[in-house]
């Protein structure tokens, strides 16, 4: 029997950072990154900071993996449409923020950036994406390898081994269905839930700890704001883009008609896309009913009346 958890954005922030309960997260890095971690230290970066709105979803770790290296493994969420930008400015700061004045740079730590992101991403067809550094010859289509001495400097087999990497986890793909323990990991981020099936390191620890039955009140309202503001953001997200998006491809159809389409076919295509709009802002109802967003901010955003909300019926599963 699966209960609800506390959201592990909210538990990074509060809870995990407890030096008791790095087992949960030495276990969800284990399972993602193919090793048995352990957690050295919580990284007192200006990322790490606590803040007044706890805005800011990241934390930076130093840990060890099997092979006794030590990596600096930042986890992020966030909803952004340069996302991109982001994990790379923020990969490239904490780089220059672990290396001392005088010393080599054969003694910067491997960064392993982890993005949990809980809205659509680019365009692709898994919910798990892997980024290394390759240097390839332009003329031979050979990979530059590194020299027996690079090795020992480096302690690292290949160049990919010694730059940053980089996870995407686009949770929302995720299809629910868990066929190994990493993609027990991966339900239990977006549902909230650990099946007692489940096998997967840490997932036992986290099932105790962030069971929200066990919080006091003072607990259990601060958690509630969290997610009242992180549903906020989710309709401020849609309306901002998706609502957006359906306006500006109607401008663009409009001068595309201005320049040359014939009168008899204008207002066909106007029609067609005053539909098509209509239900675009139907199916972003939808998804924000199943977000469990309220019905007054619902009707604000989409302009829909709560009658027309109430109608949207909501998938089995969510």
């Amino acid at each position: 029997m699966s209960r609800e958890l506390i959201s592990f954005d909210w538990a990074i922030k509060n809870i995990l950072r407890n030096k008791a309960n790095f087992g949960i997260l030495e276990g969800f890095l284990s399972e993602l990154l193919f090793t048995d971690i352990s957690i050295i230290e919580i990284l007192e970066s200006e990322s790490n900071q606590e803040n007044k709105d706890n805005k800011y979803n990241r934390v930076d770790i130093k840990v060890v993996d099997s092979n006794q290296q030590i990596i600096i493994v930042e986890i992020q969420y966030s909803r952004e449409l340069d996302y991109l930008q982001r994990i790379l400015f923020a990969s490239s700061k904490i780089i220059s923020e672990q290396l001392n004045q005088g010393q080599a740079y054969s003694e910067i730590s491997k960064v392993i950036s982890i993005n949990i992101l809980y809205f659509d991403f680019g365009e692709g067809d898994d919910y798990i994406y892997h980024g290394t550094t390759h240097f390839i010859g332009l003329h031979n289509n050979h990979e530059l390898k590194l020299s027996e001495e690079q090795k020992k400097l480096y302690t690292a087999n290949k160049i990919a081994d010694i730059y940053p990497e980089y996870y995407l986890i686009e949770i929302r793909k995720f299809n629910n269905v868990a066929k190994d323990t990493l993609d027990e990991w991966i339900y239990f981020l977006k549902n909230e839930k650990i099946e007692d099936s489940f096998t997967a390191k840490g997932l036992e620890q986290a099932q105790e700890t962030l069971n929200i039955l066990k919080m006091d009140k003072q607990e259990r309202m601060a958690y509630e704001r969290h997610q009242t503001q992180l549903h906020h953001e989710a309709s401020l997200y849609q309306s901002t883009y998706v609502l957006g998006k359906i306006e500006g491809r109607e401008e663009g159809l409009e001068e595309g008609l201005e320049e040359g389409l014939i009168k008899g076919r204008e207002k066909g295509l106007e029609e067609g896309l005053e539909k098509g709009k209509k239900q675009s802002v139907l199916v972003i109802a939808k998804n924000m009913k199943q977000a469990k967003i309220d019905v007054k901010i619902i009707a604000e955003v989409t302009g829909l009346s709560i009658e027309q909300i109430n109608k949207q019926t909501i998938k089995p599963g969510y």
